[in-house]
């Protein structure tokens, strides 16, 4: 997915939570919710997670410098991970020290009309947010499962605005109904509960990004498919008697990082295999764009190494 797509991803999550945020927090003053407090929360992470993964996004466009041959690609996976601890830290933490706080001394919960006023007009910002986002994601996920298709893509910032808005919007429903029950009830535990369940939402959401950004971060493979097509066209190569392994690096969601060992034919010249290894830079490049540094080392032949045999 292109930079300018995850950007409008992230725009639209981040307008839509500012204006959530501000209403959240004048219906939790206004009617003393811990159930709309937690939302309101909830909403400033998420707008601080939009701006990081802006930021993340703007960083990893830099060129490569002296500090950082490579580029700076790695950028948008870190502030991903930072985004996956604050919803955990923040969002969650203070989700439940709430719900579990009003649990130990409740209040009523006053005007109950504004909350239900905001939770619908909430739900439906998050909902535009939300379908913008899977929108989207949907475009790269093909007839892929939702999972599968997280596993493999490359660039977190617009699956984690999915995870994000799915998590807020499942939250919405929760306050929602906690402020129901209580309502019609006059049980001043369900506001409680609901601002606990809302935290254990968002530390269950955090868990699952810092897991899928984590093999991202430390440094993740191409896709099977890409480097099984890759040592096809380093075999078909005519000067390379034996392809020894192809090894692969995402430095970021579009900059790969090729390094491939051959045993060339022992009779070929040093001008020939220079000239064999700028034809298979160049076929490799064409045929995979995100392919943007190819190493090439002679090496006496060996076998397939054990990681590179399971691909």
């Amino acid at each position: 997915m292109s930079a300018s797509a995850s950007k409008k991803v992230i725009y639209a999550a981040l307008l839509g939570n500012m204006l959530i945020a501000a209403t959240k927090f004048v219906a939790a003053w206004l009617t003393g919710s811990a159930a709309m407090l937690s939302e309101g929360i909830h909403s400033v992470v998420d707008t601080g997670n939009q701006a990081l993964l802006l930021y993340g996004l703007w960083r990893s466009r830099k060129p490569p410098d002296e500090q950082f041959p490579f580029g700076y690609g790695k950028e948008v996976y870190f502030w991903s991970f930072v985004v996956a601890i604050m919803i955990f830290a923040v969002g969650a933490g203070i989700s439940i020290y709430e719900g579990v706080n009003r649990l130990i001394s409740p209040h009523p919960v006053e005007k109950v009309m504004v909350n239900y006023i905001v939770l619908g007009f909430s739900i439906l910002f998050e909902g535009g947010s939300w379908f913008i986002a899977v929108k989207e994601f949907s475009k790269i996920k093909g007839r892929r499962g939702f999972i599968e298709a997280v596993h493999r893509d490359k660039n977190p910032s617009v699956f984690v605005v999915v995870f994000e808005d799915s998590a807020a919007i499942l939250g919405l429903l929760v306050a929602l109904t906690g402020i129901i029950l209580g309502d019609v009830t006059g049980n001043l535990f369900y506001d409680g509960l609901a601002s606990i369940v809302i935290g254990i939402i968002l530390g269950g959401t955090a868990v699952w990004l810092a897991w899928e950004t984590k093999g991202l971060l430390v440094g993740e493979s191409a896709l099977p498919e890409v480097v099984r097509d890759i040592r096809r066209m380093a075999e078909e190569c005519p000067e390379i008697e034996h392809v020894n392994e192809v090894l692969t690096l995402h430095i970021g969601p579009e900059f790969i990082l090729v390094n491939i060992s051959v045993d060339f034919k022992n009779s070929l010249m040093a001008d020939e295999v220079e000239r064999a290894i700028q034809r298979l830079d160049a076929r490799i490049k064409h045929a995979h764009p995100l392919v943007k540094r190819i190493f090439i080392e002679g090496e006496a032949r060996r076998s397939r190494t054990a990681g590179e045999s399971a691909l």
